[in-house]
């Protein structure tokens, strides 16, 4: 049977850094304290005014197929994930494919915020182990959230940064790869965040733009232990399909925007701390971006190898959650 496996990675953040003090001087107060002791959060990438979507995902995704030495012809499909795209259309894989020449690749976005880099994987694996045709796939998430954010908006302002991260996945024969998946929605906390004009139910004009509502909004607060319980339900419904307990999982990659929930997780999983990766503290919460960056990050470290088992598991807007669970 085809099965379906991570190749290979890339990731880029943009140049500029926002430290956190930025925000005591733009805010008028100390909010790095409450940032560093809560959540962190020591200093994010924001994109330059000249840089959007597309170019923070043509960059992670050529250092994904340099790394597993791939020409561009040989990518089958390019699987954009992003709730901030270049444009609302065409599509933002279309702009990257036709940069990159990935000239035999088909292309779509998906947007499951920021449960969608997971999401997107998942349905790569399903092209390739369903479709012969499909040998490779350029699956990348990406954000640039810098672009909708409120500046005097301290909720959103000082937690949301940009990056993208990129995986090739290919098709194998063998026993190792994608062991399984879950996708779930609580879709009764769709209007509790997220940015809600721009699109067809409340289009731009100058009444939405001084309402801020073309930005990315907190509505409401969501239950703090919501993440945890239902991260640690996918874990473990996916430990047993495979007849493993969540000890045997070497590295746990799960959203960024708070540690707290991480570390929660980690406690009820009865796993130790550090198996979970963070980048949050040097590049703030990057959305659909934040999981293959933290995927890369800790290859190029040599903290993953080859034969190690991992999950990811993203959450965005929506709410939309997904879990994947991997063997190298």
């Amino acid at each position: 049977m085809r099965n379906a496996i991570i190749l290979s990675s890339g990731s880029y953040a943009p140049e500029r850094v926002i430290e956190n003090q930025w925000f005591n001087e733009q805010l008028g107060e100390d909010v790095d304290t409450w940032l560093r002791e809560n959540v962190q959060i020591y200093r994010r990438r924001w994109c330059s005014d000249d840089e959007s979507t597309a170019d923070l995902v043509q960059k992670a995704a050529e250092l994904a197929l340099k790394e597993a030495n791939l020409a561009p012809e040989k990518i089958d499909l390019l699987i954009v994930a992003t709730d901030t795209p270049e444009y609302i259309s065409p599509s933002t894989a279309s702009v990257v494919q036709d940069r990159m020449g990935l000239q035999n690749a088909g292309t779509f976005d998906l947007n499951t915020a920021c449960a969608g880099f997971v999401t997107a994987l998942d349905v790569a694996v399903k092209y390739i182990q369903s479709d012969e045709q499909y040998e490779h796939i350029l699956v990348v998430g990406a954000y640039t959230m810098s672009k909708y954010l409120n500046l005097t908006d301290k909720k959103t302002v000082t937690l949301f940064a940009d990056g993208a991260g990129a995986v090739v996945v290919g098709a194998s024969k063998g026993t190792e790869g994608f062991k399984g998946s879950r996708l779930l929605t609580q879709g009764q906390y769709n209007s509790w965040m997220g940015i809600y004009a721009g699109g067809s139910h409340q289009p731009i004009n100058h009444e939405v733009v001084d309402r801020h509502e073309h930005q990315l909004q907190f509505v409401r607060r969501f239950p703090k232990e919501l993440n945890p319980e239902i991260w640690t339900k996918m874990i473990l419904e996916l430990c047993a399909k495979n007849n493993m307990v969540p000890h045997d999982i070497d590295h746990y990659f799960l959203t960024q925007i708070n540690i707290n929930s991480i570390f929660e997780t980690m406690d009820r999983l009865e796993v130790p701390r550090e198996r979970a990766a963070t980048i949050m503290h040097e590049y703030g919460y990057t959305g659909s971006a934040c999981l293959p960056m933290a995927f890369d990050q800790w290859r190029q470290a040599g903290k993953v190898k080859k034969g190690d088992k991992l999950i990811f598991v993203g959450s965005g807007g929506g709410l939309a959650f997904g879990a994947a669970l991997f063997e190298l």
